[in-house]
This record gives C-alpha cells, sequence and structure tokens, in this order.
C-alpha cells in the first residue's frame, strides 16, 4: 500500500470566514472521491490544525500501489476537484509519499 500525505496552506488574501469555508469545500471535494477512484483506499482531509501547526490543512489518502496513486493524480474526477477547489485558493502543498 502507498500513503499520499500533502499539506497545504492558504493564500494570505482571505479572511478567517473564508478559509473556514474554503476548507469545507476542498474537505468535502476529495473526500467526496472515496469510492469513485479505483485503488482509493481510504482519504481524509484534516481542516482543524492545532494552533501550533504551520499549515491549513492535511490530506492523509492510502491508495493500493503506487501505479494506483499515479491514476488518481489523472483521474478527471480528481483533476477537477483540484483545479476548482484546492489549486485557486493554496500558497503552498507539501506533499509526501511512502509504501506501508
Amino acid at each position: 500500500m502507498v500513503k499520499h500525505v500533502i499539506l497545504w496552506t492558504l493564500k494570505d488574501e482571505y479572511s478567517e470566514e473564508q478559509k473556514k469555508e474554503i476548507k469545507d469545500g476542498i474537505k468535502a471535494g476529495l473526500e467526496g472521491l472515496a469510492g469513485v477512484i479505483l485503488g482509493l483506499k481510504e482519504i481524509k482531509v484534516n481542516i482543524a490544525p492545532l494552533e501550533s501547526s504551520n499549515c491549513d490543512l492535511m490530506l492523509d489518502s492510502t491508495f493500493d500501489d503506487a501505479d494506483s496513486l499515479k491514476a488518481y493524480a489523472v483521474n478527471p474526477s480528481h483533476v477537477e476537484v483540484a483545479d476548482t477547489k484546492v489549486r485557486p485558493y493554496t500558497a503552498s502543498r507539501v506533499c509526501m509519499d511512502y509504501e506501508v
């Protein structure tokens, strides 16, 4: 199995209320991919970091294997969520993929 973890920071231009709405949209969009993409075993988005954190939200997902992760990256359902709910609002992205 392969873990795919992403940490995002939202753009500074948004108010706290806007950031909450954006994070809710990202969570709904990404978690809505569960059961839609072959090889995606689990997907969770944490939108409530502690104050000690230096990012705004985290994706924690699990795939059958590296090929499933590659297929997810270009899957039209995933690309739509990324292009409409994630990329327009994020200032930075850090990713780590690893085998478990």
